[in-house]
């Protein structure tokens, strides 16, 4: 495993990274920053923006953070797999808890479809891109997943990219050994994993989705899953067997 830097504080910066430059901070991070752990002027963070890699930095204001002095890189920037997480929304708390796992497992961006039986019409996408910044400065990660507005699923179906492997993860598929599924699939331009509502695809949704050109239908195991669980298992499989946490591939 990579060596991180887990003990010191790291902060998402939306501004160009390189030695001796300064970044303003704004009063949500001069609150976290001075209120909420209780650093002053000269104490060191980490700072990152997706694209210049990560930067040790220190911290400058008289009464309060205002401002970052950055002094040298401690990580080059890297690029996430080129790994799609589509799931249908859930409410609230869920749907924070899904997003954050979801880029702690590496997925290079989300995308909420809405489905026959999707629990939430209403997406906050705000929302879901702060939680996207807030696992990455946890768990240090450089890249920060991109988050798409809700569309339906059959609009996403005809817009994707079709050389792209489609996981479709269905409670109503046949068991089977889902490693030795994903070992036998090719990856190709991307992969898309799909996790629908907890009420499951509608038949007119599953005659669709089975109609697309690349496609691996995936069961998880004997028990329903809960959609937030389900997430986890899945991106799991698909780092572990197609993904980076071989450290082959990304």
């Amino acid at each position: 495993m990579p060596s991180h830097d887990f003990r010191g504080p790291r902060l998402f910066v939306d501004a160009p990274l390189a030695q001796d430059g300064r970044v303003e901070l704004d009063r949500d991070q001069s609150n976290y920053l001075g209120n909420v752990l209780r650093l002053a002027a000269g104490a060191e963070v980490l700072a990152f923006n997706g694209r210049d890699g990560e930067w040790q930095a220190a911290i400058e204001g008289r009464k309060r953070p205002d401002g970052l002095v950055i002094l040298q890189q401690t990580r080059p920037q890297d690029r996430l797999p080129d790994l799609a997480y589509i799931f249908a929304p859930l409410k609230h708390a869920r749907l924070d808890y899904m997003v954050q796992k979801a880029i702690e497992m590496g997925a290079a961006s989300l995308q909420p479809v809405l489905t026959r039986f999707t629990q939430a019409s209403r997406v906050n996408t705000e929302r879901m891109r702060a939680n996207v910044v807030e696992a990455a400065e946890q768990c240090g990660i450089l890249s920060i997943a991109t988050v798409a507005e809700p569309v339906p699923l059959e609009r996403f179906l005809t817009q994707r990219a079709a050389g792209r492997l489609l996981i479709f993860c269905d409670e109503a598929a046949e068991l089977e050994n889902p490693i030795r599924s994903l070992q036998a699939a090719r990856a190709g331009e991307g992969i898309d994993v799909l996790i629908g509502p907890e009420g499951g695809f509608a038949e007119k949704e599953r005659v669709l989705l089975l109609r697309q050109p690349k496609i691996l239908r995936l069961a998880l195991g004997p028990r329903i899953m809960r959609a937030d669980t389900a997430a986890v298992a899945a991106l799991a499989l698909v780092q572990a067997v197609l993904g980076d946490w071989g450290g082959e591939r990304g």
